[in-house]
């Protein structure tokens, strides 16, 4: 898995509990074997974008505010995609 959809599923993983749209996508991409984030946007469904474009600018300016310039850029990778 590369390195951008190791970020994406490690923030999946803290909506697993709450949302529905959180745990679908999580196990979609544990499971998928995607070669790249591409890869994943191209299979989502609208719901599955939907739900991204919505926690995406929370998660990127989190990642901002710790200072995890490298995990921001690669978050808003996936998030640029799904524009």
């Amino acid at each position: 898995m590369d390195k951008t959809l190791g970020y994406l599923r490690e923030i999946l993983s803290n909506y697993t509990d709450q949302h529905s749209e959180g745990k679908q996508l999580y196990h979609k991409l544990s499971g998928g074997h995607y070669s790249s984030e591409g890869a994943f946007v191209k299979d989502l469904d609208q719901k599955e974008i939907n739900f991204l474009n919505a926690i995406l600018p929370k998660e990127i300016n989190y990642a901002k505010e710790e200072q995890d310039e490298k995990r921001a850029y690669q978050l808003n990778e996936v998030y640029e995609l799904l524009l």
